[in-house]
């Protein structure tokens, strides 16, 4: 069987990862005898590189008109088949389905007639194929889960059960196995065992994904948890990241609850191709990522966890127009297509279309009175692109919606009050950034901006110096940290204390402007004119601020006026 090679960064995941790009024993196009048209640019060989390079750009449209050509052309040549099967898979064309049979050796074609064979009902045949993937890498998780969900296909629950059991109360991946277990067990109806596996899987799972909370607070509901299925809803929405806002209406939080997570056994078998594919996709999976989320999608079309997936993938891979198509094919009545609208307006944020970005996002806000993640969203946009009155706008919005600010809130108070500072607005910044150390005393870059802004502005320079040392310490490889205590050092007199930091901060960000300046200005401070001279020149080459520019040129003619005499101050 072929198997795609991939980083080896994780137990299971270290054999190999899933692909459809080559056959074994099949030859390389360098040693493959090649027949007069294919030799030409319009034949075999030119519409096979055609589509290689479009697969190496993650182009799966163009990869699979290509290379399906080239198979056309040429419908014998092993290495063709192979990368023409892979390409349909990935593009999601009905012709993979026909090529796969033609793949005997090849575990994404296995797994796609598995697939097949269960949704025409035929498990005695999907048994077979299941069985006889090898047990190693990744189907070493593969095999099991599909074994236990075709039992359960055939009405065996008690040995899908079985088939499970082991692994999920002593196996190295006792979570996964626990998850698909609870899945089976509530799809039969056995509430109390589908209770006790989702309990295994959340136990053993310290940060569980979006999915798995969807999947354990419908069964606990079910169970008669309602308190603490609610308890985990609760615990989602008060979230700042994207997946908070599946739980901010009414509507969402009661979908989560009741929703069932599969409705069949063919459902199940596509939970197992997304569960890993979203394993690969930790370990930097790529196209088997992508192989086995389109497996996951043939058998569940428009299911919203594998479009996300699939779409991350793409957008990681810079092609978001791509993203943007998977997301429009998620349902608008789906429970995470909030969750969908917060991706697709970053999507538009970084293709630099900012008003499609701002028209949902004011948008999802309206739909969502009480969920803060889409102003938030929509203030870190705005102050990206230095609208710092607006994004305070935003921000305030997005607080206005926060009834009591924890610990992880810390974040909504440090962006409004850098957009607060910028606007000109220094009393409400300030308040911000103590109230983000409030909630989060030892945060480094909020300990950093509040007081590298109290050096700028010479004000509480000791109590400036002390948050900076602190923050040194929490981040001691940070240039931009290390620069600000050389630069609190500098205007309190230490120049020695000063030039000490801000040369290893230089030699920690060597090509920042501003780092490169306040390192000309010390050296000036100690004497060392000609140092000041080459620092400054440097800094000017990096291109600095419109205003930083100015005073660098003013200063490389006449020198720094006025330097902070060294007192060599005892720190205290």
């Amino acid at each position: 069987m072929t198997w795609f090679v991939p980083p080896r960064r994780a137990l299971l995941l270290a054999a190999a990862l899933l692909s459809g790009c080559a056959a074994a024993g099949t030859p390389s196009p360098a040693t493959t005898p090649v027949s007069a048209e294919a030799a030409e640019p319009s034949g075999v060989f030119g519409n096979y590189l055609s589509g290689r390079f479009a697969q190496s750009e993650t182009d799966t449209r163009a990869a699979a008109d290509r290379l399906l050509e080239a198979l056309r052309r040429d419908p014998d040549q092993p290495e063709v088949l192979s990368r023409a099967f892979a390409a349909a898979l990935l593009d999601g064309r009905p012709e993979a389905l026909r090529l796969a049979r033609r793949l005997p050796q090849n575990q994404a074609a296995a797994l796609l007639l598995v697939g097949s064979d269960s949704l025409a009902g035929r498990w005695d045949r999907a048994e077979q194929r299941v069985r006889a993937l090898p047990r190693q890498g990744p189907s070493q998780l593969l095999q099991p889960l599909l074994l236990a969900w075709v039992q359960q296909g055939r009405g065996q629950t008690d040995a899908a059960l079985a088939t499970l059991r082991p692994l999920a109360e002593a196996g190295r991946l006792r979570g996964i196995h626990a998850l698909h277990m609870a899945l089976i067990a509530d799809l039969a109806g056995r509430t109390r065992e589908a209770e006790r596996a989702i309990r295994i899987a959340m136990a053993e799972t310290p940060d569980p994904s979006l999915r798995l909370l969807q999947v354990a607070t419908a069964i606990l509901s079910r169970a008669g948890r309602e308190a603490e299925a609610m308890a985990l809803v609760d615990g989602l929405a008060r979230g700042l990241g994207d997946y908070a806002v599946a739980a901010a209406t009414p509507a969402s939080r009661r979908a989560l609850l009741e929703t069932r997570p599969v409705g069949s056994a063919v459902d199940g078998i596509a939970e197992s191709y997304l569960a890993l594919a979203a394993a690969l996709r930790q370990q930097g999976g790529g196209e088997a990522t992508l192989i086995l989320s389109r497996l996951s999608l043939r058998l569940r079309p428009n299911f919203a966890p594998t479009l996300l997936l699939i779409a991350e993938n793409y957008a990681e891979d810079r092609h978001p127009e791509t993203a943007l198509q998977v997301l429009e094919g998620l349902p608008a009545g789906d429970p995470l297509a909030s969750v969908a609208t917060l991706r697709r307006a970053g999507l538009y944020d970084r293709m630099d279309r900012v008003e499609m970005a701002e028209t949902l996002l004011r948008g999802l806000a309206a739909d969502m009175p009480s969920a803060p993640q889409p102003l938030l969203r929509l203030g870190d946009m705005l102050r990206a692109r230095n609208r710092f009155p607006d994004a305070v706008t935003a921000y305030d919005g997005a607080l206005a919606r926060i009834a009591t600010p924890g610990g992880g809130d810390w974040p909504l108070f440090y962006a409004r009050g850098i957009s607060n500072e910028r606007s000109g607005n220094w009393p409400r910044a300030e308040a911000d950034f103590q109230r983000a150390l409030e909630l989060a005393p030892e945060q480094p870059y909020v300990l950093n901006y509040l007081a590298y802004t109290w050096v700028e502005r010479r004000e509480r320079l000791p109590e400036a110096r002390r948050m900076l040392e602190r923050a040194v310490e929490l981040r001691p490889n940070d240039g931009n940290i290390v620069d600000s205590l050389g630069w609190a050092l500098f205007h309190m007199g230490d120049i020695p204390g000063a030039l000490a930091a801000l040369e290893r901060a230089v030699e920690l960000e060597p090509r920042n402007s501003v780092i490169n300046d306040h390192l000309g200005d010390v050296y000036w401070a100690a004497g060392r004119q000609q140092e000041a001279r080459f620092q400054w020149r440097r800094a000017l080459g990096l291109e600095p601020e419109p205003d930083d520019l100015a005073k660098i040129t003013t200063k490389l003619r006449d020198g720094l006026p006025d330097p902070p005499a060294s007192t060599a101050q005892r720190r205290d």
